[in-house]
């Protein structure tokens, strides 16, 4: 496949050279000093967007005028996703979105769905979430800290929302803790705790590079190409 980039930081070059080692071409790269109106696409098979959450409808938006699939790895964009969705069948579009493309972290959202329906009935337990990632990541909570939050809730009717706090600051204790800290050099660790007087049950995983995401993604664009419609990480990967 030809593949454009929208956004060309670290992920960006992560993704570039995962994509290469499997036969891709990436000859579209877009960044803030090289805007995609100025750029060929009359070639490009698939757009993948890992920008910025500021940037990410309108660049969806632009595929889908195009006519081009594209891979929406970027997250914070989340309460525009009816519109998309909305905008992707009108326009006859494909889009696949997921909050994390890591195939590792997607075990690990099958583990906390596991998870939570066992101990949903299970008293003197309490569960809250960390996320921790570099101190470049925009939005807070993460994407993934929201949907493992999420993943939570629809499992255990005690809490009727989350917070992004840490236990401590919670007001209510039917309040899900989602706390976030942002350090150098974190690529992305998360962290779901049940805590009792007796004792904590956790899993945690934890990404060493950025190269996980790299690979899921290309690897749900070779999924991808040649479809048409809405999809997410899950309907790829079929956890």
């Amino acid at each position: 496949m030809k593949i454009a980039l929208f956004g060309y930081g670290k992920m960006g070059k992560e993704i570039e050279s995962y994509a290469i080692s499997r036969g891709h071409e990436i000859p579209v790269k877009i960044t803030s000093s090289t805007p995609k109106e100025s750029a060929d696409f009359s070639q490009i098979d698939l757009i993948i967007e890992f920008s910025k959450p500021t940037c990410v409808v309108e660049n969806i938006k632009f595929a889908f005028d195009l006519g081009i699939p594209i891979v929406v790895g970027t997250t914070g964009w989340y309460e525009q996703l009816d519109e998309i969705k909305s905008t992707c069948i009108q326009k006859k579009g494909c889009l696949m979105y997921g909050t994390n493309f890591s195939i590792g972290v997607n075990v690990f959202f099958a583990l906390n769905q596991y998870l939570a329906k066992i101990m949903r009935d299970i008293e003197g337990y309490n569960v809250s979430i960390l996320e921790t990632h570099h101190t470049e990541k925009l939005d807070a909570p993460s994407g993934t800290g929201i949907s493992l939050a999420e993943q939570i809730l629809a499992s255990n009717s005690r809490y009727f929302n989350w917070k992004n706090v840490p236990p401590s600051e919670l007001a209510n204790e039917n309040e899900l803790s989602l706390a976030s800290l942002r350090l150098a050099n974190v690529p992305g660790t998360h962290e779901v705790t049940y805590s009792s007087v007796i004792d904590d049950i956790e899993i945690k995983h934890t990404a060493h590079s950025r190269k996980g995401f790299a690979q899921g993604s290309i690897l749900a664009a070779e999924w991808l190409f040649g479809k048409s419609g809405i999809f997410t990480v899950q309907d790829f990967l079929k956890f």
